[in-house]
């Protein structure tokens, strides 16, 4: 190789599309096409052994695809006429060849060569001469101008070799210095395992004591199959540090790879005679297995879960797990321990909902709205809310949507609101009860290292109902405890967080699963026991209960169809007039829901359904069928007589039953039936009225998990030491509501007149006894301050409290009424137990919006801001004392 290589100003460039030669290299390319031909027969058959080419390497746009060195293959030269700028930003003169419109990229940096061997031929049907060229690199070369000359380009070119001078300048530097021991100390190690191999003798060696260090660096990497990329890599390394830096990594990389093919071959052929072996007894179990008639083909049962997990679309890092827990199984016999665990976990993993989603359709909102108004009455502010999600939902699909939480007492609805979402949305609705959940792993699932383990209600959920977008309502979330189980309500945490849940970790799938998709709904009675960070991330819409309005509406549209097909009847054999419905709604319920209501309507349907069961005796079931005898009906006939009589399967529909019993006059629901049926009436709106007949009672408003409630407060004194006594099941909080009551009214006692002169103790020799009635439901709240008050004034000044008025409110020490909560719900049962007049605290006006006007309009409402304004309403006339005190 020579020393140095004068290069001219300019030089004929022959470009390689994705190829690059570096000096020191040798390759042989056949040149077809007349540009190539021109190129060749002009700078180098014509100069004989003087001429000097550039090869350029040349970027497709598009793709760049790596092509490795072989000597025998040619350069497609056709492919390789193009024209562009070079890399390095010089003006081309050239324009693009037409006759190709590929985008190409002439990179500014190649390596001019010389001939070796040049042989002419000649194609004998077309007489296109070609010519076989054999060229070394020489040294590299920076293009400054890229031009055309005839049919190919020239460039105006300048050498990147280095000076003799600044040469042995950098062979003095300690880290080329360095740089060289440490390459020609991994070439020799690499020249060694070849040699080794193939049993060569030591020829490659000398190479590495005569030619210099950085020629060396370009003759090594050439003879790799390395990519295109760092072939341009190497082309571009002009120093000399980094190209021996480059050229040490490339060495050491071929030879790891050279003893690891080594050590591979090493053991396959050490394990060879083992798989052999196995082969041998497997086949033999086979075919033992067939003569016994025991051939349940474990491998096909395989095969089959591997095509499911294919077909499954998990993502790349999942699918490696599972390919590798795949293998693992393979290898194991079905009998060993772990196999079948394994195996279910595979199974999981293939069903799991990974992409498929359901079906996207377009969104109607009216369509929705018509639905929510056929399955649910009233509820109208819920329904506008849900309404709003829909539409949100509609102009952005992936939206991260709040996750709305239905709060309110049983049966009204929640549970149906969340499958009516469902059904607008066109998505699948799955229920995961929460109730009673205490064990975070049916959250989260158990860990594989258990026995019987298995995921959680979530990935359950979503594994039956196979998309990975349902709508997924959490039912009963407020019902959740906490043990030596861990906190589930706290693992709902990243599940309802929408910037976790894209990564949820299931402690059985042991993988992130993406649950953003999923549409999370939630129900709860009551919001208290749900823990604040939770119910941070719901938002809370509550559903207080009905009106009788309401449920009249409802009972008529939606519970009496419905109780009268479950029992098998219609409107021709039962009919339930709406006055006998309001009489149900008003004498046997007052719940906030309905579900009660359906009960007693499902008792007079249960009745009627007596009777037309009773009529198949007297009826004829077919034109000109005589009566049947009483004896017929108790199967007294021969075996072989043939009665055409039609039988009433369980379970059939209206049509059937319509067509065999012929009833002259349905049944008719009255109030006498009502009696027989249900017994007597449960309830009444005298009830307060009868109660509330000597001093000391007074009539509360109380909340509770099954909507409002009336709740009656008595006092009484009796002889005693000045003792309070309270009883009726009662919490520290309304305990203590009775104490701060006491207190003020025994320091208001000489202004009320309950006392002769200041300082005359109320409770001198008696005691204070108060009673919350329906002693055995425990009671506790904030809300039945001025209750109690108004007990205890009407006890100690002997007036009676209005039977007609219901209070709630909240007081301080100094006589302030607070405002307190659950409004719309305490108005409500105040309507359904009869009460004309509700005082409620000042501060509570603005919850009145959320109450139906019907109510209202029924209802006089008292605003009270201190305690003597709750007095001043409480009895009849007012305070008969307000014109003696200062109030």
């Amino acid at each position: 190789m020579a020393e140095s290589v004068e290069l001219p100003s300019r030089l004929a460039i022959l470009p390689f599309r994705n190829k690059v030669l570096l000096p020191g290299a040798i390759i042989r390319i056949r040149c077809t096409s007349p540009t190539s031909v021109k190129l060749v027969e002009q700078e180098l058959w014509q100069r004989e052994e003087k001429g000097l080419i550039g090869i350029l390497p040349v970027l497709d746009a598009v793709e760049i695809k790596p092509v490795g060195h072989s000597i025998s293959q040619g350069v497609g030269t056709d492919s390789l006429d193009q024209t562009s700028k070079p890399q390095g930003g010089s003006s081309d003169s050239h324009k693009p060849d037409t006759e190709n419109q590929n985008d190409v990229h002439w990179h500014s940096r190649g390596v001019a060569a010389r001939a070796l061997h040049l042989s002419r031929g000649v194609e004998k049907p077309s007489g296109r001469v070609t010519y076989v060229v054999v060229l070394e690199g020489l040294c590299r070369f920076s293009v400054q101008e890229l031009i055309t000359r005839g049919t190919y380009h020239t460039a105006r070119i300048s050498s990147l070799e280095m000076m003799k001078t600044e040469m042995e300048r950098v062979e003095q530097d300690p880290d080329f210095i360095l740089l060289s021991r440490q390459f020609k100390s991994t070439a020799m190690e690499l020249i060694s395992e070849l040699e080794q191999k193939q049993k060569t003798g030591g020829r490659t060696k000398v190479l590495l004591e005569t030619v210099p260090v950085h020629k060396l660096a370009d003759i090594f990497v050439a003879s790799f199959e390395i990519s295109f990329e760092e072939q341009l890599c190497m082309l571009d390394s002009v120093d000399l540090k980094v190209r021996l830096s480059k050229a040490t990594e490339m060495v050491d990389r071929h030879l790891q790879s050279i003893r690891v093919a080594d050590k591979i071959t090493q053991k396959v052929e050490g394990q060879l005679s083992k798989s052999q072996k196995e082969f041998l007894l497997r086949q033999q179990m086979r075919a033992i297995k067939e003569e016994l008639g025991d051939n349940d083909d474990d491998e096909d049962d395989l095969a089959a879960l591997e095509r499911k997990m294919h077909s499954a679309g998990m993502p790349q890092d999942i699918w490696k797990l599972a390919h590798r827990e795949l293998r693992r199984l393979k290898k194991m016999q079905p009998q060993q321990p772990g196999y079948s665990s394994s195996r279910a976990y595979l199974d999981l993993l293939a069903d799991m909902p990974w992409q498929k989603a359901s079906k996207e359709r377009e969104l109607d909102l009216r369509a929705a709205q018509e639905r929510l108004d056929n399955d649910h009455y009233g509820l109208v502010k819920v329904k506008q809310r849900i309404i709003e999600y829909l539409a949100v939902r509609k102009l952005k699909p992936d939206a991260r949507g709040p996750v709305l939480c239905f709060v309110g007492p049983p049966g009204v609805g929640k549970t149906s609101l969340a499958s009516s979402i469902a059904a607008a949305l066109g998505r699948k609705f799955v229920r995961i009860s929460l109730g009673g959940v205490k064990d975070e792993a049916d959250i989260r699932g158990h860990r594989r290292t258990y026995i019987g383990s298995m995921p959680g209600r979530l990935i359950d959920g979503l594994k039956r109902v196979g998309v990975s977008d349902p709508v997924m309502l959490l039912d009963e979330i407020d019902k959740t405890g906490s043990d030596v189980r861990g906190d589930p309500a706290s693992a709902l945490l990243e599940v309802l967080d929408p910037e976790q849940n894209k990564t949820f970790n299931d402690h059985y799938l042991n993988v992130p699963y993406d649950l953003s998709r999923v549409i999370f709904l939630a129900t709860a009675n009551r919001a208290q026991p749900i823990p604040p960070p939770l119910l941070d991330r719901m938002e809370v819409i509550e559903l207080p209960g009905y009106t009788s309005e309401e449920k009249l509406n409802i009972a008529m549209r939606h519970l009496i169809p419905r109780v009268l097909d479950q029992h098998g009847l219609s409107s021709e054999f039962l009919q339930i007039p709406e006055g006998m419905v309001k009489l149900v709604i008003q004498r046997y319920t007052r719940e906030a829901g309905v579900r009660n209501l359906e009960r007693n309507l499902a008792a007079l349907a249960r009745a009627a359904a007596v009777r037309v069961a009773e009529q198949e005796q007297v009826v004829p079931l077919n034109k000109g069928m005589q009566e049947l005898a009483t004896s017929l009906l108790e199967n007294r006939l021969p075996n072989d007589a043939e009665v055409e009589m039609e039988v009433i399967p369980m379970g059939v529909n209206n049509r059937d039953i319509s067509n065999t019993f012929k009833i002259t006059s349905p049944v008719l629901v009255d109030e006498a039936m009502l009696k027989k049926v249900l017994g007597p009436p449960k309830f009444d709106s005298k009830e307060a009225e009868e109660r509330v007949v000597s001093p000391g009672v007074s009539v509360g408003l109380v909340w509770t998990t099954f909507g409002g409630e009336v709740q009656f407060v008595e006092a009484t004194a009796m002889v005693g030491k000045g003792e309070l006594h309270l009883t009726g099941q009662l919490g520290d909080v309304i305990k203590e509501s009775a104490q701060i009551a006491l207190t003020w009214v025994r320091t208001r006692a000489a202004d009320l007149k309950l006392a002769t002169a200041e300082g005359i103790n109320l409770l001198e020799g008696r005691d204070v006894h108060i009673h919350f009635p329906a002693g055995a439901v425990p009671k506790d709240g904030p809300s039945a301050g001025v209750t109690l008050v108004t007990a205890l004034v009407s006890l100690f000044s002997q007036k009676i409290v209005r039977s007609d008025t219901a209070m709630t409110g909240e007081m301080t020490l100094r006589g302030l009424v607070l405002p307190v909560g659950g409004i719309k719900d305490k108005i409500l049962a105040a309507h359904r137990h009869g009460i004309k007049r509700v005082i409620l605290p000042e501060r509570n006006l603005k919850d009145l919006v959320e109450v139906p006007s019907s109510v209202l309009a029924d209802l006089e409402i008292v605003l009270a801001k201190r305690m003597e304004d709750v007095l001043e309403e409480a009895f009849e006339g007012g305070c008969p004392w307000r014109q003696h005190s200062n109030l």
